[in-house]
């Protein structure tokens, strides 16, 4: 079995030397997409430094800031048109522990998507300040009220697809960013009948770096789950 690991990225020299050669090695069918935004510091440099020695490792040159959304769908239409049997999404800042990655290999056995949950058994979440958190949690409850949708993290980032959950939706109608694509890829992967299942995962706040989360980011994703509820109802989702 083949995966494949998408981790899109944006200034983050400091983190991929580092992350590429833990994530490889938690399992020998495991290859890894790093889709770069143009990043000033040299990511896009030091990931075709490492892929000159490690087949395994893989590069998207992108031209510049394009979100997070639009990386992981040109990651997901990379792994469609190649034959790997599993696609992760994953952040690049060791906020998602790659020692949980077998966890996720072994739960997709019996599922079409699999969501690392930070809120799964109570609150596990590490470094993070109590407004963000409130923020975070709020965000899923609201989401579950709205959507209906059963899962306890809604919005979190580290997640497993099994191919064929991948090969039913029309990415070309997925144009959320942040928070919301994370709600949305949820929400049409369940809205296909398709089997979703949450693990437990613990998230540490990014090592070194900035994050990127912003205003407007939340506001898309307030507004999204009402789209999504209405394009259900009206069976134009």
């Amino acid at each position: 079995m083949k995966s494949l690991v998408i981790i899109p990225t944006y200034n983050e020299a400091d983190n991929v030397r580092q992350l590429l050669p833990r994530v490889l090695e938690q399992h020998e069918g495991i290859e890894v997409l790093v889709v770069d935004d143009n990043s000033r510091d040299g990511t896009g440099a030091i990931v075709d430094e490492m892929r000159a020695t490690e087949p395994r490792i893989h590069i998207l040159h992108r031209p510049g800031k394009l979100g997070l959304g639009t990386a992981y769908v040109d990651g997901f239409r990379y792994a469609l048109e190649r034959d790997y049997d599993f696609v992760f999404e994953m952040d690049a800042d060791f906020s998602h522990d790659p020692d949980s990655i077998p966890t996720f290999l072994e739960a997709i056995r019996e599922a079409d998507l699999v969501v690392g949950s930070r809120y799964l058994n109570g609150v596990t979440v590490v470094n993070w300040p109590l407004s963000r958190l409130i923020l975070s949690y709020g965000a899923n409850v609201y989401t579950r009220v709205i959507t209906w949708m059963p899962l306890k993290d809604a919005t979190g980032g580290f997640k497993c697809f099994r191919r064929t959950a991948l090969a039913q939706l029309d990415l070309s109608r997925v144009s959320s960013d942040g928070y919301g694509f994370q709600i949305e890829m949820n929400f049409k992967v369940w809205r296909k009948g398709l089997r979703v299942r949450e693990i437990p995962i613990v998230f540490t706040d990014r090592r070194v770096g900035i994050s990127k989360m912003n205003k407007r980011i939340v506001w898309e994703a307030m507004w999204l789950v009402w789209k999504l509820r209405f394009l259900d109802l009206t069976g134009r989702l």
